[in-house]
């Protein structure tokens, strides 16, 4: 880790500041800035749509939104390279947008279409791609730590290159299954990276009323796991840290947890009212954590993005995700014959 990565890292000193950090930008190059910023201005897109088309009962079951936390996102998904591996929780849209699942795909599975890219078996909370080593959102709150941990395991048995990245809520860390997979990836040294979303609330609760230990990546203290708390509206610091993390995996075999600070924007999902949380607090958190405002800010700033950019970007945003509305809707439910595909492993082993 060198001398900037350490500072945007620094466990003690989460900066929300709204000045702009140009010189974090010196050694980046421009089209991978833009990138970072179109796959957020994408997300916050997405998402909102998303919740549009729930309320108008085009998608069903639970839906839960990636809104403000999109730098976390994506600086955890360009922190990995396409051999490495991703378990995720249900709220999991914006990871698979920024894994680079077609936007056309992750809307067709949230509407339930066969087109989607779980065939619409899956929806919301259990988007999957295997060719993009996207190994799916969970629904068990958790459930994907100690799975994650196996993947790890499988990989240094099988003397393989990848990585394992684990992102879960502030939640997942107070289950035992979370304690009990620290254990073992650090007595097996396996290559994974524990990556803790703290959004703040844990459904209803805030993180330090619901856990004992409120800076969470302190947990990883009783394994001795290399552990960062990174600011989570940063995107180039949370990239950095994943960058590092998956380096020590790569080529020590050693886990690492990241905790990301962010603010989630709106309710746990689209059907929670949000009563718990003063108006006043969520107005001031949406303007100090917003990582679309700050990252503007910081590019403009550079002379890496003007108005007309912006606008630009801002209209190919839209039209994606009309075009993945509208995919969506054409697009045919699963049919009846093939109600029970799916269900079973096929038998190729041999014996």
């Amino acid at each position: 880790m060198n001398t900037e990565q350490k500072k945007r890292s620094k466990a003690s000193e989460i900066n929300t500041s709204r000045m702009p950090d140009t010189a974090a930008l010196a050694n980046e190059d421009k089209s991978t800035l833009l990138k970072y910023y179109y796959e957020m201005v994408l997300i916050r897109r997405f998402e909102e749509k998303s919740g549009e088309m729930y309320n108008k009962a085009r998608i069903g079951g639970y839906c839960h939104l990636n809104l403000g936390e999109e730098a976390t996102v994506v600086g955890f998904c360009h922190g990995l390279q396409p051999e490495d591996y991703i378990y995720a929780n249900y709220r999991e849209h914006g990871y698979a947008l920024s894994r680079g699942i077609p936007s056309n795909a992750v809307m067709a599975e949230l509407f339930g279409k066969a087109t989607g890219i779980t065939k619409g078996r899956g929806g919301s909370m259990h988007l999957f791609d295997v060719t993009r080593h996207f190994m799916g959102g969970y629904g068990i709150v958790g459930g994907q730590v100690p799975l994650a941990v196996g993947a790890a395991y499988a990989i240094k048995y099988r003397d393989g290159k990848g990585v394992v990245a684990c992102q879960m809520g502030d939640g997942a860390t107070n289950g035992g299954p979370f304690y009990e997979s620290l254990n073992m990836a650090k007595i097996y040294k396996l290559p994974v990276i524990f990556f803790i979303v703290n959004n703040q609330y844990g459904m209803g609760t805030r993180v330090e009323a619901g856990s004992a230990v409120a800076e969470l990546y302190r947990k990883g203290c009783a394994f001795d796991i290399n552990s960062v708390r990174v600011d989570g509206t940063d995107v180039l610091a949370v990239r950095d840290a994943m960058l590092s993390a998956a380096k020590l995996a790569r080529e020590k075999s050693e886990p690492s947890i990241i905790e990301a600070v962010s603010y989630r924007f709106r309710g746990h999902s689209v059907v929670d009212p949000d009563r718990y949380r003063d108006r006043d607090e969520v107005q001031r958190s949406r303007e100090t954590f917003d990582p679309i405002s700050k990252y503007t800010e910081q590019l403009k700033a550079a002379g890496i993005l003007d108005d007309a950019k912006i606008n630009e970007v801002a209209e190919q945003v839209e039209r994606e995700v009309v075009e993945a509305v509208d995919f969506a809707e054409a697009s045919p439910f699963p049919s009846l014959d093939t109600l029970y595909d799916y269900i079973y492993a096929e038998d190729t082993a041999t014996h």
